[in-house]
């Protein structure tokens, strides 16, 4: 899968964005609200340029289209017409729009592909993602475990 943005492009991971993806990961402070953190470059690249498929879900990198860099990274996974979502943006592009601008993108694209309904789960504590999830439009479902569920009709987009 890939997809453009405005700013960003949105690709499989490549060998070279593995060192960088390390060092926003495991930032173990920025990442405090993430679950995958704080693995060795091997993990990573196993776990980043391995199979992956949208059933099982699936990491891909987000790359600045005018500088090729990589800013931040999503999850999408499928069940069905309903498609998990979640997203990390590096500490040096928070707060610039750049997860709103991709996600948007995505549940756009997601979307003319048939998707029906998006889920994120987040951390209560976790106040800019429950922020962007309003901001897109997602509701409150219920809360598992530790994570709060959010929910996105695509019909309502």
């Amino acid at each position: 899968m890939q997809l453009k943005t405005t700013r960003c492009l949105i690709r499989p991971f490549e060998r070279h964005d593995i060192e960088p993806f390390m060092a926003y990961r495991n930032d173990l402070d920025w990442m405090q609200h993430q679950t995958f953190k704080g693995l060795s470059y091997i993990e990573y690249e196993n776990a980043l340029l391995g199979e992956q498929s949208l059933q099982h879900g699936m990491q891909l990198a987000i790359i600045d289209q005018a500088t090729d860099e990589l800013i931040g990274d999503v999850y999408i996974q499928q069940e069905g017409t309903t498609y998990w979502i979640g997203y990390t943006v590096t500490p040096t592009r928070a707060r610039q729009g750049y997860a709103f601008e991709v996600m948007s993108g995505l549940i756009r694209h997601l979307t003319d592909q048939g998707a029906k309904t998006f889920k994120a789960g987040v951390l209560g504590t976790n106040a800019a993602s429950i922020a962007l999830l309003k901001k897109l439009n997602f509701t409150y479902l219920t809360t598992e475990l530790d994570e709060q569920i959010y929910r996105l009709d695509a019909s309502n987009i």
